[in-house]
């Protein structure tokens, strides 16, 4: 060994001879080394397979490849996801529309009314009418003093009279009834009807009837009724034709007085171009009910008026 711990003992000092021992010593070690190291590659060289590397590197590819499938994954399924919530949309907007349709439906009087056939009204159909009408809101006195008896009204139209033959059934003495009537701001038959057009008509489809008698119109439409209360006091007229809100106002004011009338015919079986009668309109149902309470019903009470159903 050297002489010092830092001196490794197979060097030798400068200028001391060498020891042939350590020489062969160091040389042995170092083919030692390089021949193992020589088997450990010949070891790896026998073993070593080309099909190895094909193998890793698909396993490699795989891979790098797998993280850009299951980033392609989710677009697919989003795009397959689209189309089922359009498909599932459709039905339920379907679905809507035909309940909307069906209320739509349910809402029209037209469609009901037109599905149903025709019936002539009949005198039991007023007095229900007039019993719903006031059963909520009156006493049962007074419910009994507005009812009213079947000897009250006169025969009903059956839908087969034009309203000329159905004058001259219910009224056979007019021509000795147009004669006697003598009286201002009165008239002999009333005709109450939905509106101004329909007044109209009625004048005209009544000519047969009337013959020289007088025919005032008593509607709002176009005719203030100081105009009408002026003619009622200055002439004489046998009928009048007109909506009941208009001749209520004029019985209100004075302007007519139904003590000599002895006829008061509802245009009852009549339809509008919706179907409607004029108790189907809730503004023409209210006034003529107030009419009817205001002094009609009393009079057909006591047998001076007779109600009729055109």
């Amino acid at each position: 060994m050297g002489d010092t711990l830092e001196e490794p003992w197979w060097e030798t000092p400068s200028g001391a001879g060498s020891s042939p021992g350590k020489n062969d010593f160091c040389s042995g070690f170092l083919l030692w080394k390089n021949f193992s190291f020589g088997w450990v590659l010949a070891a790896l060289w026998i073993h070593w397979d080309p099909s190895d590397d094909e193998a890793i590197e698909k396993a490699s590819d795989n891979r790098t490849a797998t993280p850009q499938d299951s980033d392609s994954k989710p677009a697919v399924t989003k795009k397959r996801k689209q189309p089922t919530e359009c498909f599932l949309s459709q039905p339920e907007e379907k679905q809507e529309s035909t309940v909307k349709a069906k209320k739509r439906k349910k809402k029209k009087i037209s469609d009901i009314l037109e599905k149903s056939a025709p019936k002539p009204g009949v005198p039991a159909d007023l007095q229900n009418l007039l019993s719903q009408h006031f059963g909520e809101n009156r006493s049962v006195i007074e419910i009994e003093e507005l009812k009213l008896s079947d000897s009250c009204f006169l025969p009903a139209n059956d839908l087969t009279h034009s309203f000329s033959s159905y004058l001259k059934e219910i009224c056979p003495k007019w021509a000795k009834l147009r004669k006697n009537h003598k009286e201002k701001k009165s008239v002999v038959m009333l005709v109450i009807c939905s509106s101004a057009l329909r007044s109209l008509e009625l004048i005209k489809s009544m000519t047969a009837f009337k013959g020289d008698c007088r025919v005032l119109k008593l509607f709002a439409k176009h005719i203030k009724i100081k105009e009408q209360m002026s003619m009622l006091e200055k002439g004489v007229f046998h009928i009048g034709v007109g909506t009941p809100g208009r001749v209520k106002a004029l019985v209100e004011q004075d302007g007519l007085c139904l003590n000599s009338t002895k006829y008061m015919i509802l245009d009852w079986n009549w339809r509008d171009q919706k179907l409607r009668r004029m108790m189907d309109i809730p503004e023409i149902k209210k006034e003529t009910i107030d009419l009817l309470e205001m002094s009609i019903i009393k009079l057909c009470r006591e047998g001076s008026v007779k109600l009729g159903l055109f």
